[in-house]
């Protein structure tokens, strides 16, 4: 596994200890600002971490029950400061959702710029 995958990886089981966690403060801290989330037919611009955490905290409810998430990982593509990650999450003994997740560099690491739902 090479380093940026190693450093991508990491990133995300951080990311489902925070939504494990229901820490919609540390998920908010896991994206840029700004950020732009991309659901078909609705983009969303997100230009206050607030926005993030109060999605998150509004979101739980979807994830009732759930305490452990699997991800399968699969770079796509780097350039300097940027990776895109292809990221598959199961939970409940079967594949759920499945992102593509551009992440920058920020000062304390990856951060999410933008998030792309797939197919």
């Amino acid at each position: 596994m090479g380093d940026i995958t190693q450093q991508v990886a990491t990133f995300f089981d951080r990311y489902a200890e925070a939504l494990l966690a229901r820490d919609a403060k540390a998920i908010a801290g896991m994206y840029a600002v700004p950020a732009l989330i991309l659901f078909p037919g609705r983009p969303i611009p997100v230009s206050d971490a607030r926005q993030t955490e109060e999605f998150f905290a509004s979101s739980w409810g979807q994830y009732e029950g759930i305490h452990e998430l699997e991800k399968a990982l699969a770079i796509m593509g780097e350039a300097p400061g940027s990776v895109w990650a292809d990221v598959a999450w199961s939970y409940g003994g079967r594949p759920r959702e499945h992102f593509c997740y551009q992440l920058i560099e920020g000062p304390a690491g990856y951060q999410i710029a933008v998030l792309t739902p797939m197919a």
